[in-house]
C-alpha cells in the first residue's frame, strides 16, 4: 500500500510549475558570480552579499560584467550603490569587439541626476532622461542604496528608480533580446555594488 506522501509529490510538482514561473527568480545567488562573467577592463567581485566592480581612471576599457544568457521580455528588480564614477544596467545588449564589448539599451546609473535614464550604446546615444518631476520624486542619492525596476515587454520599456517613473518608452525600434550588463565606463575612477538581482520573465 502507497503512502499518503506518495501521492502528495505529483500534485506539489504540479503547483511549483503552475505558479513558478510567475515569480521572481536571482539572477546573483548573493555569494558567487555564477551566472556572469566578466569582458575586459576593470574588476568585478563579490563582497558582503554585493557584486562589487571598481577600476582606475587609466583604465581605458568599459569594463562588463555580461549575464551567460540571453533574454527577452521580463521585469528586472535591482538593487544598486554608486560610490564613484558612471556605471549603467545593459539589458537586451549584444557583444561586439570594442572598448565598450556590448552595443544595446543601457539603464544609466552613475552619480548625477541621469541616472534613470535610457542610452543605447553603438546606436541613439541617449534616447530618454528623466524629467524634472521624476527627479523631484525619486529622491535619488550618490552613495546610498537605491532600487531599479526594469519592465521591457515588447516594443514597450519602462525605467522606475525608487518606485518613481523615470523612463518610458513605447513602440520602440530597439533590439528586442539580448544580455544584460553592468558597466565600469572607461577613464572613470569606478566604485559601484549591485545587489538583490531578480527577474520575473513574462
Amino acid at each position: 500500500m502507497k503512502s499518503f506522501s506518495f501521492y502528495l509529490i505529483p500534485f506539489f510538482l504540479f503547483l511549483s510549475a503552475t505558479f513558478g514561473k510567475d515569480e521572481f527568480v536571482p539572477l546573483f545567488d548573493g555569494k558567487t558570480l555564477n551566472g556572469w562573467s566578466a569582458m575586459p577592463g576593470g574588476k568585478w567581485e563579490v563582497k558582503n552579499g554585493a557584486i562589487l566592480g571598481t577600476s582606475s581612471k587609466s583604465e581605458k576599457r568599459h569594463g562588463i560584467l555580461i549575464s551567460e544568457r540571453e533574454f527577452s521580455d521580463f521585469i528586472v528588480r535591482v538593487k544598486f550603490r554608486v560610490q564613484q564614477g558612471d556605471s549603467g544596467f545593459y539589458f537586451r545588449a549584444e557583444k561586439v569587439k570594442s572598448a565598450v564589448s556590448v552595443n544595446g539599451f543601457q539603464v544609466e546609473i552613475d552619480s548625477s541626476q541621469e541616472t534613470g535614464g535610457l542610452y543605447e550604446s553603438g546606436g541613439r546615444a541617449w534616447v530618454t532622461k528623466p524629467s524634472k518631476e521624476a527627479i523631484a520624486k525619486r529622491k535619488y542619492e550618490t552613495g546610498k542604496w537605491a532600487e531599479l525596476e526594469l519592465r521591457a515587454e515588447g516594443r514597450n520599456i519602462t525605467v522606475r528608480i525608487n518606485k518613481v517613473i523615470c523612463s518610458e518608452l513605447k513602440n520602440d525600434k530597439g533590439r528586442s533580446k539580448g544580455y544584460f550588463g553592468l558597466q565600469l565606463h572607461g577613464g572613470q575612477k569606478m566604485k559601484v555594488e549591485y545587489k538583490d538581482i531578480q527577474i520575473k520573465e513574462l
